[in-house]
């Protein structure tokens, strides 16, 4: 079969899945139709806006689906009516059996992490908050469970020291472009081995699970251990963010973003420095306890203000006295 006679519909809405979407046309498949999110309101002036693959998908002629009722008939129909020899999710809502179920060669997924573990909608932000040095990309089979289909490709990627979940999603997007394509291609050729996940050697016992990201993940503990803090705070970067709370003798306390940081265990190991104390040095430096070193903030953000570099931050910093970090 010829790429341009196998037909593909794409599911997914965020700027992760456009580099995938990309690829598949560049490549020469024929996208039957892309099924996106709802536009939805967004801003002060709450507009409608589109999802970056609505976006992208408009701008090369698709056909383009947006339900909002993934079981709702008159979409079954629609879907039905592409007559898709394949279905490819990247960054979409789970979906119903009878959804993933219906092409002739499955649904798969490209999910950002080695499957099985890290299984979750958040697998890039708890990989780094984790400390993890490797992290991957696995493309799969749905099934009823999320995240638990059988693995028909998986990649390897370092994660830097101090890299971000912002900059390690924007290589995991290209990177999953590459092996979304190898898979599809394997696929039309039927030349492709898919292992149940049961078989890869990872002890269940040792799984680590991937959940959304809540506002609780995102309140800095400074009673934790540095090299934890440094990590919650790259994995957090620059979206939703890492925050503590502000207090100084004479101002209303106020929560501080920190979206970049690095970490320095404190020198003499009996140190008793109060985890959340503030120490500012020359006006532009910042340092902030925990329990065994300092987290050294560089670019942060204050409600109601953009974020900044540390040193623009305490340019604009009236009131020294008494700074601390809690989250009360």
């Amino acid at each position: 079969m010829e790429k341009k006679d196998f037909r593909i519909v794409f599911m997914g809405t965020p700027e992760f899945a456009v580099a995938s979407l990309d690829a598949l046309v560049n490549e020469g498949y024929t996208i039957a139709g892309v099924v996106t999110a709802p536009d939805k309101p967004a801003g002060r002036g709450k507009k409608l806006q589109s999802s970056a693959v609505k976006l992208y998908a408009e701008s090369k002629g698709l056909f383009i689906l947006q339900p909002e009722k993934l079981k709702a008939e008159s979409f079954i129909e629609a879907l039905k009516a592409l007559k898709a020899d394949l279905q490819v999710v990247v960054a979409f809502r789970m979906l119903p059996e009878i959804v993933w179920d219906m092409p002739p060669k499955g649904t798969i997924n490209l999910h950002a992490s080695l499957l099985p573990q890290y299984r979750g909608a958040a697998p890039i932000n708890r990989a780094i908050m984790n400390g993890e040095a490797v992290t991957g990309l696995s493309t799969f089979f749905l099934t009823h469970e999320i995240d638990t289909g059988s693995i028909i490709n998986r990649v390897e990627l370092p994660i830097g020291k101090n890299e971000t979940a912002g900059e390690l999603h924007d290589r995991m997007m290209l990177a999953g472009a590459d092996l979304l394509t190898t898979t599809i291609e394997q696929i039309m050729t039927d030349s492709y081995t898919a292992i149940p996940q049961d078989n890869v050697s990872v002890s269940l016992q040792t799984l680590k699970p991937a959940p959304k990201i809540f506002k609780e993940d995102c309140i800095i503990e400074w009673n934790n251990e540095g090299a934890s803090v440094f990590n919650q705070i790259r994995g957090l970067s620059p979206y939703p963010g890492a925050y503590t709370v502000i207090h100084s003798e004479n101002t209303e306390p106020y929560q501080l973003k920190i979206f970049t940081s690095r970490f320095e265990p404190f020198e003499d190991t009996t140190c008793t420095v109060e985890p959340g104390s503030v120490v500012i040095e020359g006006r532009t430096k910042m340092k902030i306890a925990s329990t065994n070193g300092w987290i050294i903030a560089t670019e942060v953000q204050q409600s109601g203000r953009k974020r900044m570099s540390v040193a623009d931050y305490l340019r604009g910093l009236h009131d020294f006295n008494g700074l601390s970090a809690k989250n009360q």
